[in-house]
């Protein structure tokens, strides 16, 4: 029966098809000479550039996606510092009615419970206002600074040091160190 098996073998090898082996046994492993070509020196150096070139674009995405997220973590952060700017600038024109109301107070004689009464309501409002990161700009006597203050009109006076504050107008304001009012002030011309 073995010998069956033989020619039936070589009758397969002759019709073009391969042999049936048995189980166990190992067949050789031939691969034609055309389909193996032998790297030249060009095409390592080829792969090598293409290589550094992919680990080139592989760093620059990923420090690229860092600064996306160091950005994005920066937004957030200011977002939630400066989410309340706009609300703040709709309650600036109610401290200032509420400044002017204590100095008309102040002029009238026997309005010292209603000047008392709006003076702690107004204190009431900055601290609540300073809760939530503002700080009022009062640079009553300091030097002019045109970051911080808007000069309104330069005035001559001999007692005072030039280019100094010499009145406020309106008081100036910063939300978590941002200025969000300018101060409106007279200077002391120099």
């Amino acid at each position: 029966m073995s010998e069956d098996k033989n020619n039936v073998g070589e009758d397969l090898e002759t019709a073009g098809e391969a042999p049936v082996e048995e189980e166990g046994a190992e067949l050789p492993l031939e691969v034609p000479e055309e389909e193996v070509q032998p790297e030249t020196a060009a095409a390592q150096e080829e792969d090598s550039a293409q290589v550094a070139e992919l680990k080139d674009q592989v760093l620059r995405t990923l420090a690229e996606m860092e600064n996306i997220k160091r950005r994005a973590a920066r937004d957030v952060e200011n977002a939630h510092k400066f989410a309340i700017e706009k609300l703040i600038n709709d309650l600036f024109p109610v401290l200032d009615s509420l400044e002017k109301a204590v100095e008309a107070a102040a002029a009238i004689e026997g309005a010292e419970a209603i000047s008392e009464g709006v003076t702690l309501s107004m204190k009431l409002f900055v601290d609540t206002l300073a809760k939530s990161g503002v700080e009022q700009i009062d640079p009553l006597g300091e030097p002019f600074d045109p970051q911080m203050h808007e000069a309104m009109t330069m005035v001559p006076n001999p007692d005072a040091e030039p280019n100094s504050v010499m009145d406020v107008m309106q008081k100036g304001y910063r939300l978590n160190g941002r200025l969000v009012r300018a101060a409106k002030v007279i200077v002391v011309q120099g």
